[in-house]
């Protein structure tokens, strides 16, 4: 026994140390990034980087494409870099890349864009429109595009479609799978597991809790589903048609059609794109290099010609207008994104009093004439979309116009937020509506019975104690129903009142229904179609400016953050990130697992005080 707990006495020491030295060399190796960062900023001088003439410009877009980054704390993001963390997904704004191709197209260095695209991930047909006309603007002022790549998503392609050139590697691919909507569905494993779930609702259409109630998609939903993903398709072909200049037609939907071009090629997926006038070429990285001699500068960097990144452009260009005096006047906005929650969030989620309080700052502000909230979410809380409406309206009552741009989704808790602007604009492709309430009660009490678990007492009123480890007394569930269908109906109020449109007629297109964005113009539900900058320049011409500026109110980080942030932010820009493809064998075999997670997730962080939520579930 002795000699037993000598040894682990010993393997105890033995580990103690590991963790002591792993512990000591991560010290030091902050202490020494930390130093390096204090050295370049006592002798690092100017930013000594110098663009110089026949340029491309390589639009590097890796992860996915947002109007507004999420919060992550700069130490997290140190610590996913080098590798001791869990791994944060890559982010671009949106904005960062409309400028720099606006910026480009006048600046005489620049001859050509390459899209380096393999990394790219997820982006709204509305942010991706928006990339695709700005490239066209590119191309007007007479540069050209060019893309090359290894395989091609059904995101990155519509990009790569409005090239002069896409290249592809032959052992390469393109498969355009079009939009679909599934999801899993938990009713027989809730009742494996004994748990009972009660359900609370209003509106034909709002499916966010038939993942609960049955095994398979009912008919309302498909209906429902099939609408707008057919809209979005259909916007989706047009688009990729018109950039490469064939039929509409040319999309091979039906698997036997497809199966049968692939057979002509030998299996070769590059082949059959190149056959279907995809790509218009097959070639290898190092044949694109030697095409893209024709357009910069040979050089004996990785990519084997002169190039700047985005980021480095970003850095290194300025604007080209002539520097002139700031105008007085602001046209305000606030981005609206994520999921809206009660209290104070950090940026990626929508917080009912965070985002109260920087509108509250538009209102204060004098030299804000006007507000724009560009609105990307999907809903959430009911009292926390309440809790901005309100001070939304407060802005109006004090004179200043408000405008709504609808991104991606705005749909549910996304569209309460919305409904009393003065106007609202949405893309073609946007997903709004949804407009429709509900709740959700899980017991565990018979699965919690089980294994011995009771759970019992008195209260002064039949209410007190309500547990989830008791059965839901069926009054409780009727007064939880009732307050469901009252919020829904003060939601119907809402949206009638402010829009204009009678009762019987939001009803109608309400019901938890979403739609794209073309279709809510039609039913009213939003006046005009068109992207941010179509907004901010309406909210202008309602406030009467015609000299102003743009300012974006966000929230105040904190003395701490603003410190690590320039610290380890500096530092995590010069380490090499973790690999974000979309093609990674981690990826595919995780993928599942991740969408499980991810819907707890969402669960797990809801928390309307009322329990009460306006939330789009086809929008996650």
């Amino acid at each position: 026994m002795s000699n037993n707990r000598g040894l682990f006495r010993h393997l105890f020491h033995f580990f103690a140390s590991i963790l002591r030295f792993v512990r000591n060399a991560l010290l030091n190796i902050f202490i020494f990034l930390f130093a390096i960062i204090m050295f370049s900023a006592l002798f690092g001088g100017e930013e000594t980087y110098e663009l110089k003439p026949e340029t491309a410009l390589v639009l590097n877009l890796e992860g996915n494409l947002v109007i507004q980054k999420q919060f992550i704390s700069p130490i997290k993001q140190l610590e996913s870099n080098i590798g001791i963390g869990p791994q944060q997904f890559n982010e671009v704004l949106l904005s960062d890349v409309l400028t720099a191709i606006e910026r480009a197209s006048k600046d005489d260095r620049i001859t050509s864009i390459v899209l380096d695209l393999h990394k790219l991930n997820r982006g709204g047909l509305d942010k991706l429109y928006q990339i695709n006309q700005a490239l066209a603007g590119f191309q007007a002022a007479g540069k050209t595009v060019h893309t090359m790549g290894d395989y091609f998503t059904q995101t990155q392609y519509y990009l790569a479609s409005k090239s002069n050139n896409i290249f592809l590697h032959p052992m390469g691919g393109v498969i355009l799978d079009g939009y679909g909507r599934y999801k899993n569905y938990y009713k027989e494993a809730l009742e494996k597991f004994n748990i009972t779930a009660h359900v609370f609702r209003v509106g034909e259409f709002k499916s966010a809790v038939e993942p609960y109630l049955r095994s398979d998609m009912s008919d309302a939903a498909k209906a429902a589903n099939i609408a707008w993903i057919q809209s979005l398709w259909d916007q989706y072909k047009q688009t990729v048609a018109s950039n490469r200049q064939f039929e509409v037609t040319n999309f091979d939907e039906s698997l036997s059609v497809l199966n049968q071009k692939i057979s002509q090629v030998n299996g070769s997926f590059a082949q059959y794109a190149l056959n279907n006038g995809w790509v218009d070429g097959l070639i290898t990285r190092e044949q694109f290099a030697e095409h893209m001699e024709d357009y910069a500068k040979s050089d004996d960097s990785t990519r084997g010609y002169q190039h700047v990144s985005l980021n480095q452009y970003l850095a290194v260009s300025q604007p080209n207008e002539i520097d002139q005096l700031v105008p007085a006047d602001k046209v305000a906005v606030i981005v609206a994104k994520g999921t809206i929650l009660d209290g104070r969030q950090n940026e990626g989620d929508i917080g009912g009093d965070s985002t109260a309080e920087l509108i509250r700052r538009a209102r204060l502000n004098d030299n804000v004439k006007a507000l724009v909230l560009h609105v990307d979410s999907p809903g959430g809380s009911a009292f926390a979309s309440e809790i901005i409406r309100e001070q939304l309206i407060a802005l109006k009552q004090a004179g200043k116009p408000l405008v709504v741009s609808m991104s991606t989704y705005a749909a549910s808790g996304g569209y309460w937020i919305s409904a009393n602007a003065d106007e609202i604009w949405a893309a073609p492709s946007t997903i709004t509506g949804s407009i429709g309430v509900y709740g959700m009660f899980l017991a565990f009490d018979k699965v919690a019975n089980e294994y011995g678990i009771y759970n019992d007492g008195v209260g002064t009123t039949e209410l007190s104690g309500l547990s989830q480890l008791r059965a839901l007394d069926s009054a409780v569930g009727d007064l939880i129903q009732m307050n469901i269908e009252h919020s829904y109906d003060s939601f119907i109020k809402l949206v009638s009142e402010s829009r204009q449109l009678s009762y019987q007629s939001v009803d109608a297109v309400a019901q938890g229904r979403v739609w794209t964005g073309s279709d809510a113009k039609v039913h009213g539900l939003v006046d005009q179609l068109g992207y941010l900058s179509d907004a901010i320049e309406s909210a202008a011409t309602m406030a009467e400016l015609h000299d102003y500026d743009t300012l974006y109110i966000e929230r105040e980080k904190t003395p701490e953050e603003i410190i690590l942030q320039e610290l380890f932010g500096q530092v995590s820009a010069w380490l090499p990130t973790h690999s974000n493809d979309v093609y990674s064998t981690e990826h595919a075999v995780i993928r599942s697992f991740h969408m499980i997670t991810n819907e707890l997730k969402v669960l797990l962080k809801l928390n309307d005080p009322n329990g009460v939520y306006a939330l789009c579930e086809v929008c996650q």
